[in-house]
């Protein structure tokens, strides 16, 4: 079984971070967002990968080859022209076997076996309050796909579009997705998957719904930080006792980071090489080799390398006073 992932995003909604690293590489709950990816095709028995890189693609690929022994290809999108256009640059690994193809940045967790003994091609869905936000797919009486639609403005269903896909039909669907690019069909300046999934239904192919059960945007700080302590609760990692410091579970930390004379937790993820010193640090992650000393932190991002001190402060402060330190 091959899967394909498409991880060439700029990640502009998580800037400044993903100026010098990928999207894909932002830590979540003790590892990064592709790791969790690939854990779980590891988990359905995916034996090889194509990974679509673009924006900082070679820090991608030496995660990779650093971290996974699975067979794994790189293909480069020069421009980012949409998902649609990310697997129609890997087209040449859409030969006639069955492919299932998972979006970068989203972590996705559940039994996702089934779907690959499917007859039908299959869309990874779950039902949302608030569906433009999102690609939709609308069902005929018999449980079919009959249409999808990328970010309606009046939604005729609230089945949203997870970002997970198994194609049976292979030989059909590239062809879809040439006619895609060969019309230039764009919608707003890009090429959407689900318009080369429509093309797909259109043709014939029958296409129905597979609920996922957990799905965890990342594509913003608030998401990346609410994926961290959902996460941390499901997977609820062993927390490290540490001699000086305090830790309060759920928490990720790295064998290698550095905590000293701090409160750490809960919801907080520190990674390699990173180091806490005399600080109070919750609902937080802590990128490699970050440096955190002499501060509060809460519902806080702190970048690969990065360098944040604060200062102790004196107060005298008489009976029945109040005040509020912080900014």
């Amino acid at each position: 079984m091959r899967a394909i992932v498409p991880v060439a995003g700029f990640g502009t909604r998580l800037r400044p971070h993903t100026y010098t690293l990928p999207k894909a590489l932002m830590p979540v709950a003790g590892k990064p967002i592709l790791g969790h990816i690939l854990d779980e095709l590891l988990l359905v028995g995916v034996d090889e990968v194509v990974l679509v890189v673009g924006h900082l693609g070679e820090k991608i690929e030496a995660y990779v080859r650093e971290n996974y022994r699975i067979p794994a290809y790189f293909v480069r999108q020069e421009r980012p022209l949409g998902n649609g256009h990310a697997i129609y640059v890997a087209r040449e690994f859409l030969g006639d076997e069955p492919v299932l193809i998972m979006l970068g940045d989203t972590i996705f967790r559940g039994d996702f076996r089934p779907m690959l003994r499917s007859s039908a091609s299959l869309i990874g869905v779950r039902e949302v309050a608030d569906p433009r936000r999102f690609g939709v797919v609308e069902l005929d009486e018999d449980g079919r796909v009959r249409r999808i639609v990328e970010k309606p403005d009046q939604p005729r269903s609230n089945l949203a579009i997870t970002g997970v896909y198994f194609i049976r039909e292979t030989p059909l669907f590239r062809r879809c997705l040439e006619r895609l690019i060969d019309e230039d069909r764009r919608v707003r300046g890009e090429y959407w998957l689900a318009d080369a999934l429509q093309l797909y239904v259109e043709a014939g192919a029958v296409v129905r719904t597979y609920p996922v059960e957990e799905w965890y945007d990342c594509g913003t700080p608030e998401a990346l930080l609410a994926a961290n302590r959902a996460l941390l609760d499901i997977l609820n990692p062993s927390a490290p006792r540490l001699e000086g410091a305090l830790v309060h579970p759920p928490v990720a930390i790295a064998p290698s980071a550095v905590i000293e004379e701090s409160v750490v937790g809960p919801y907080v993820s520190v990674a390699e090489g990173a180091r806490v010193v005399r600080s109070v640090v919750r609902d937080s992650i802590v990128n490699r080799n970050a440096t955190v000393r002499n501060v509060v932190l809460q519902g806080s991002l702190i970048g690969e390398g990065a360098y944040l001190e604060g200062r102790a402060t004196r107060v005298n402060l008489g009976d029945d006073s109040e005040i509020e330190l912080g900014g």
